[in-house]
């Protein structure tokens, strides 16, 4: 479990649209006041937003909002940028997870992710799924684990009987695949996916759409895509974000998926997901 004190603690609670719109959900990830900077330049400007538990939160918006950025401030892999900076909050199963005090390697096994492209280890197919309960010390029995991740990740019926092959061998649909039980693997409450379908071809992405219907189930998803009809068709929530003059990304509204797309809120959503900007 991740331990720590609050330094300062903001208002922590879920917003009362969020609360009123989801009912008794259990909200897994806030986001408070969260500004994020490259060096001196500005990413992010007092985002707020609070992510419900087991449901597909997904981010559209045009390039260059920041979109990415706030999907790797969830499990702190900005920081890994030299020169990055955080304010605010994000907070995760009622503690705030940006505090240096906090181990960010037990936060990216809790919360894991899957990147744009798929990145599977120069290994087997077997010691990628395999690597991270290895390096968290896991005893139990390590091919249970693979098999279950694999079919979680409905990979395991194409590749069981060749699971010495290497990852690298696979085509680019089940590379992604293989990358998502491997995140799977080390039983993350949170899964981010950043843009996960954009590398592959149209048969590809709806295996990929279908198991994240599937996933979500089990567990948190926040994706971020370029693809709006893809945030329709596999999100119960999305967020729109837009860049100020000032290059800088802020949170124009977040709201259940069917009622953003059908009745936005804010004009600059309407006029971006109607195609009159970005």
């Amino acid at each position: 479990m991740i331990d720590l004190r609050v330094r300062e603690r903001p208002d922590l609670r879920p917003t009362a649209a969020a609360a009123a719109s989801n009912g008794q959900t259990d909200i897994v990830l806030m986001a408070r006041g969260l500004s994020f900077w490259y060096g001196d330049t500005q990413v992010l400007d007092g985002i707020e937003i609070d992510v419900p538990g087991r449901q597909v939160t997904a981010i559209i918006g045009p390039s260059g909002c920041g979109k990415s950025t706030f999907l790797r401030c969830f499990n702190r892999m900005n920081e890994l940028v030299p020169g990055t900076r955080v304010e605010g909050a994000v907070v995760f199963g009622g503690r705030q997870i940006n505090d240096r005090a906090v181990d960010p390697v037990e936060v990216r096994r809790r919360i894991g992710m899957v990147f744009q492209k798929p990145n599977p280890f120069p290994k087997s197919i077997y010691d990628n799924v395999a690597y991270g309960p290895r390096v968290n010390g896991f005893r139990g029995s390590m091919d249970d684990i693979v098999e279950s991740s694999l079919r979680r990740a409905a990979l395991w019926n194409e590749v069981k009987d060749d699971l010495k092959k290497s990852g690298l061998a696979l085509s680019g649909g089940q590379q992604q695949r293989l990358c998502i039980a491997r995140a799977l693997a080390v039983e993350p409450d949170v899964l981010l996916m950043d843009e996960p379908c954009s590398a592959l071809d149209p048969i590809a992405t709806t295996r990929i759409e279908d198991l994240i219907r599937e996933l979500c189930e089990q567990l948190t998803i926040v994706i971020v895509t370029h693809n709006m009809q893809q945030a329709a068709r596999v999100s119960d929530r999305t967020a729109f974000f837009t860049v100020t003059d000032a290059g800088c990304g802020i949170l124009v509204e977040h709201s259940e998926t069917q009622k953003l797309f059908t009745s936005p809120a804010d004009e600059r959503t309407e006029a971006y997901i109607t195609g009159r900007f970005g």
